[in-house]
């Protein structure tokens, strides 16, 4: 959820932000050339070719990255967004991220919040992705247990749009804009996440599945041992409230996490004073499928 789901407008002749690498040390860059090393879209090199060895892939699923931003203590939105707590080196990284992923995975609720529009808007960012050998678009995954979704999330009237909708719900969205699939992967009722990723991976070729929240989906899939990467967006601010009371939600929201994830830092970076961190998410036993079935990711 780093970021607004839509672009802001940038002034005409605006300089793109340019970030400063702390670990590993390194020259500021723009975040289209950072982005450009993480080389998330790399794929196996055909024989002969020679190309970017692609990041590990799980057995059976995309590798799931989730990007958040927080501020200094800890709030992961100000009033129910996480707009007013971003800046614009945070939303460029937000839509590079964008531009470099099969998929985008984000909770209903959010989606709604965020008003969730085209994906990728900017005529060079889907130029770069065909070069990269990515659909002009991610498939939007949403996730919705009661398929509340209509008019608040633009997203369903956008006719480029590929959506897939997880859900346990047997009902089906009226006629929208947009292409709509649904991944019904279901258990006792309820989703069941890592059956819904692996159904991902099988009928849609995502690989690479980028999460932006909010909150409860991104705990929920922390405690299905589900995620892989982490990108933080550090905002040098104090927003006060209590976690977990209304609108003062943690990057994750729900249940303690028994044991506690264990994270790697594998980057930093700054601009101004924002703080950009890259994490490996440690690998985690599989907890017992009752914990991974979602009944409140996103109504």
């Amino acid at each position: 959820m780093s970021a607004s789901a839509n672009p802001d407008v940038q002034p005409a002749g605006a300089q793109p932000p340019r970030l400063t690498p702390l670990l590993p040390p390194g020259k500021p860059a723009e975040v289209s050339e950072i982005v450009e090393g993480l080389g998330l879209w790399a794929r196996p090199a055909v024989a002969g070719e020679r190309s970017r060895p692609p990041a590990v892939t799980p057995a059976g699923r995309p590798r799931v990255l989730l990007n958040m931003v927080s501020t200094v203590d800890g709030r992961a939105t100000v009033e129910g967004r996480s707009g007013p707590i971003s800046d614009r080196a945070d939303r460029e990284l937000f839509h590079g991220l964008r531009a470099a992923v099969d998929a985008v995975l984000v909770g209903a609720a959010t989606a709604r919040v965020e008003r969730y529009g085209r994906l990728v808007r900017d005529d060079s960012h889907r130029r770069l992705r065909r070069e990269r050998g990515l659909e002009e678009e991610p498939l939007a995954c949403i996730v919705s247990g009661s398929l509340a979704l209509g008019p608040e999330v633009p997203l369903l009237e956008e006719p480029s749009a590929r959506i897939a909708i997880l859900t346990s719900s047997a009902a089906t969205l009226p006629a929208t804009g947009a292409h709509v699939d649904y991944v019904r992967a279901t258990h006792g009722g309820r989703l069941d996440l890592p059956a819904a990723l692996a159904e991902l991976r099988e009928r849609f070729s995502v690989q690479t599945l980028l999460c932006e929240g909010g909150p409860h989906l991104s705990c929920q899939l922390a405690a299905a041992g589900l995620l892989d990467e982490l990108f933080l967006s550090v905002s040098p601010r104090l927003a006060g409230g209590e976690p977990m009371h209304g609108e003062s939600l943690r990057i994750l929201a729900g249940p303690d996490l028994e044991p506690p994830v264990e994270l790697e830092l594998l980057g930093a970076l700054h601009s101004g004073s924002n703080l950009f961190l890259r994490y490996g998410v440690s690998a985690r036993e599989r907890v017992s499928r009752e914990t991974t079935l979602s009944s409140s990711l996103a109504r």
